[in-house]
């Protein structure tokens, strides 16, 4: 995979992260709070989670291996984790630079982590990065079903095929 490939993976992400965003502000805050029953309680925990995962990721990528999710509380509404996130994708794309320009060797490095359970791992910068946006991609399809059974609109299409059509010079 080459850093052009990563630049379009995260444009993607971070697209999608905007529309599925974008969704979840009218909501009230009674609304973003309620406990659904998903895999993360409500809409701010889902939301949350996806953001948290990408730090945890990014800290992983700078030398750190964190050993617990940031508490979604932290969170209380959705101006506060548009903003953090926002923050955060400056962070990100100046890592993905930092790496492109060692080249392949940037893109390909392996780098050594621990996981939240503690055991030791290693992967390819590529693939992990691959990973934080197939998961953000997995869980904004819980955040959509959880605003459906809000009885709130979903998030525009976040599918990868709907961001190329519009960044394309005839879409």
């Amino acid at each position: 995979m080459t850093h052009e490939d990563l630049r379009t993976l995260l444009d993607f992400h971070y697209w999608a992260r905007d529309r599925m965003l974008d969704a979840v502000e009218p909501l009230t805050p009674e609304q973003f709070t309620r406990d659904l029953g998903s895999s993360f309680r409500s809409v701010r925990d889902t939301v949350a989670h996806i953001y948290a995962a990408e730090w945890i990721w990014h800290m992983r990528w700078r030398g750190t291996s964190p050993t617990a999710l940031l508490p979604a509380d932290q969170f209380p509404d959705v101006a506060t984790i548009r903003r953090t996130w926002a923050e955060h994708e400056r962070s990100v794309r100046a890592l993905l630079i930092e790496f492109a320009e060692l080249g392949e060797a940037g893109v390909a490095r392996v780098m050594p982590y621990t996981l939240l359970s503690g055991v030791s791992s290693a992967s390819p910068f590529w693939q992990m990065l691959q990973h934080v946006v197939n998961h953000a991609s997995y869980h904004r399809g819980q955040v959509t079903t959880m605003l459906r059974q809000l009885g709130a609109a979903p998030a525009k299409s976040c599918d990868m095929i709907t961001f190329y059509r519009e960044r394309s010079p005839s879409g």
